[in-house]
Parts: C-alpha cells; structure tokens; sequence
C-alpha cells in the first residue's frame, strides 16, 4: 500500500541522519541551508495539501526530502518559573523558520489538540506522558527528547509542515501561544472541509483498497511489534552500559579513597611504611584511570534506542478510522433505514403531514450520509498516504542500526585502549626495595582457559 517501490537509501546523508537519530534517540540530522531556504518560501495556507504531479494519493517525497525539511532542537532552559508551582520550560529552536521560543509541556498539548482537531485522518505523534510530581532529571530528560521526537516528526509531515498551526507554535513569541493556537483552529474546520481533493477521493483509490488496508495493516503491526522488542532490550543495555559506568566510577574513587587514607602505620609495621607510602601513591593515580573507564562506558549509552514513534501511530490512526468516521457512517445507514420504515408505515396510516415530516428528514439524513460516504473515502485517502510515510521512514532503521554498530565497535575500541594503557601502570604496584610480590599473569600466559 505505499504506492510505489521504496529505493534503497545508502546516501551519505541519510546515513548521517541515521547516526544523528542513533546519537540521540532519534535527533533530527543537520541540513542543507539552501535547502531550508527553499522549503522557508512556500507559502503557510491551511488548506493547501503539497501534491506532486499525477496521482495525487501518491507521495513522491524521499527519506533526504522530509529530513530535510526542517530541523528543530528542543533543550531544557535551567530556570524553573513560577511563583508556587514550578514547571519546566524548553527553548524550541527552528532552522527552517530561523526561529528560538519558549514552550512549556502544556504548550505542546494545546498543539497536539488542535492538529488531532484539525487532521482527523493523519498520523499525529503522541506527546509523552505528564508527570505532576517527583519528576526527576531521568524523567525530564527523558520528556525532553521524546518532545523533541514529536516536534520533529511534525515538522516533517507534508500537511503539517504547511499548515499555519506549526507556524504558529515554532515562531510566535508572544506570551499566550495556547490561546493563539486555539484562536487559529477556530472556525476553520478539519482538514476534509479545506483541502480540494477530498470530494473526490474515492477517484483515486485503488478498487482493492479495503483489502490494501487489511494487509498494510497486518503488516505495519508485526513491524511495531519487533521493533517494540528491540527497543526493549536497547533499554535493557543501556541500563546495563549504565551500572557498569557506575560501578567503574565508584572503583576509581575507592581506590582514591584508599591512596589518599592518612592513617599513621602502627610502629611495628613500621617496616613496610615506604612500601605501603608508594602503594597509596600508585592507587591514588589509578583511579583517574577508572574515572576515564566510567566516562567511556557511560559514552556507549548514547545511540541506543531506536526510532519507531509514527509505527504505533499509524496503529491509532486504523482504529481511528474504523471506530470514527466508519463507525458513524455505519450508523448513518441504520438510522436512514429506520426513517425509510417509519415513513413506509406512515404511507400505510395516510397520515400525510407525518409523510412529508418523514421525507424531509429522510432528505437532510441522504446528505448526512453522503457526506459521511465522502468522509470514510477521504479517511482511507489519507490512511493510503499516512502508510506510504511509515514505509519512506523504515529504511532509516537499517542505517540506525548500523550507526549502533558502529558506536559499539567505536566504543569498545576506546575502552580497550584506556584497559592497555592502565595495565603497564599496574607495575608500580609490585615496585619497592621489600616487595616480593611479582605481576599476576594472564590466564593465556598460564596456559590456562580463561573461563
């Protein structure tokens, strides 16, 4: 159902893309500024759909076109405001629309609210969850790339990146955005009363599209289903990267710890008192080492969790077409064959003003259903195109992937070298004029399984 066959994208610039999202779950690459020039001159109308030439259900646009359309970064702004209740707020900054304002969480809902109301039928990204107390750093954090995600993926979509409402929420500056946004929706209506096309979007679809559907569906779903699991167990090594981290730091400053103790030896140890002297020493300059072993543990976290936000998305969009406006046509149909009965028994009582009631509801209950025949073919319309955008953004797992192969080659490399390096400085250890103890051997060396 995606329309067209997808191309293999091993472009340099997906690939950096895809290193971009793998450096930050999902963080949107750097582009061309002629290229976000470009795209800063269409012009912002609310009820203009970009189309290629043709079929109008088939989007041409590549992997590199929406990346390319603009990149935001959302970061956390240290000062909490507020006179009792404090709250976080975030600096959202466009490329596109050169553009740096300030967005508090509830921002971003107002935002989600008026695109569900105003796009019915597209795929828009959840918003993370709000948490009103005990939010720590992990989870604000946490909140702030998932925004950033969210953002993104809006900024990107065809319809909303040309919508005023996005306009709005990456460029004003005034105080009061929410009420700007909802001022904005207002009156308007969704996307099925502007845009040209949706009256005639039961032309463009395929014959077998209900079929299309199911399969897409079906298909779509088992791809969230494996992609939730590893995201799963990305989690799972990254929590895991994380202790080792911890516990590594934690080695260093105990062994800090131990070579900086001021305890006076007791005379009868009096002996080895150089030799523990130059110990101390020799702990106390391995646990910089340690310190630079947690750091490089800590680095291969990042990169570890991977991008599927429009999957589960597109799964909501499906249950949203067959619990809404299918269900209501459905339900437009029942109460039209009602009206037809009781219009029939009426005939049979010769009841005439009851006869003529009944037409004229029958009448305006037609055009009820005619409009929501319009609306279930446009809702599969834009159902079509919403798949077609899963499968453009699919490619971009193979290359996050990669980059998360190549951040672990890196990585262990890296902690490799810092383990080399520390072990000829393990001599000073056995260094002293009343040392007897000699460097452990490697269990190679003994010849002995290192298991």
């Amino acid at each position: 159902m995606t329309g067209r066959a997808m191309d293999p994208l091993p472009s340099p610039a997906v690939a950096a893309a895809a290193e971009a999202e793998a450096d930050e779950e999902a963080d949107p690459p750097a582009t061309d500024p002629r290229t976000s020039q470009v795209t800063e001159r269409r012009d912002l109308d609310p009820g203009r759909m970009q189309m290629p030439q043709g079929n109008p259900l088939l989007l041409s646009y590549t992997l590199q076109e929406l990346l390319a359309r603009d990149t935001v970064q959302v970061e956390l702004i240290p000062e909490k405001k507020g006179l009792f209740l404090k709250h976080v707020e975030y600096e959202v900054s466009s490329q596109r629309f050169k553009s740096s304002v300030y967005r508090r969480y509830n921002d971003f809902v107002v935002f989600h609210e008026v695109l569900l109301h105003k796009f019915p039928y597209r795929m828009v990204p959840a918003l993370p969850p709000k948490r009103v107390l005990g939010a720590d750093r992990e989870f604000i954090e946490g909140r702030r790339r998932a925004l950033k995600r969210f953002i993104n993926l809006v900024a990107r979509h065809p319809p909303f990146s040309e919508d005023v409402l996005l306009k709005l929420f990456l460029s004003f500056s005034g105080s009061d955005v929410q009420h700007k946004l909802k001022e904005a929706a207002q009156g308007v209506g969704d996307e099925f009363t502007n845009c040209k096309l949706a009256a005639r979007a039961k032309d463009f679809l395929p014959a077998d599209i209900q079929t299309q559907f199911a399969m897409s569906r079906e298909l779509i779903r088992n791809v969230y289903n494996s992609f939730y699991k590893l995201r799963d167990r990305a989690e799972r090594i990254a929590s895991r990267a994380i202790d080792n981290a911890a516990d590594l730091l934690i080695f260093g400053k105990e062994l800090s710890a131990l070579g900086s103790d001021t305890t006076p030896l007791p005379s009868w140890a009096a002996l080895h008192l150089s030799t523990w002297g130059s110990l101390k020493q020799a702990l106390k300059g391995l646990s910089v080492e340690f310190a630079l072993l947690a750091d490089k543990a800590a680095q291969q976290v990042s990169g570890l969790l991977l991008h599927a936000s429009l999957v589960p998305e597109h799964a909501d969009l499906c249950e949203r077409h067959e619990k809404g406006v299918l269900h209501k046509h459905q339900r437009a149909l029942h109460k039209y064959g009602l009206m037809k009965r009781q219009m029939m028994s009426a005939a049979h009582s010769r009841e005439p003003e009851s006869v003529e009631q009944l037409e004229s509801r029958i009448v305006e209950q037609e055009n009820v259903i005619q409009t929501m025949e319009l609306r279930n073919y446009f809702s599969l319309y834009c159902l079509h195109q919403e798949t077609q955008l899963v499968h453009v953004y699919l490619p971009l797992t193979s290359h996050i992937l990669g980059a998360f192969v190549n951040s672990q080659i890196q990585g262990h490399k890296e902690m490799s070298k810092v383990w080399n390096d520390l072990k000829p400085k393990l001599s000073c250890l056995f260094a002293g004029p009343h040392s007897v103890l000699t460097p452990p051997r490697s269990p190679q060396e003994d010849g002995v399984c290192p298991h």
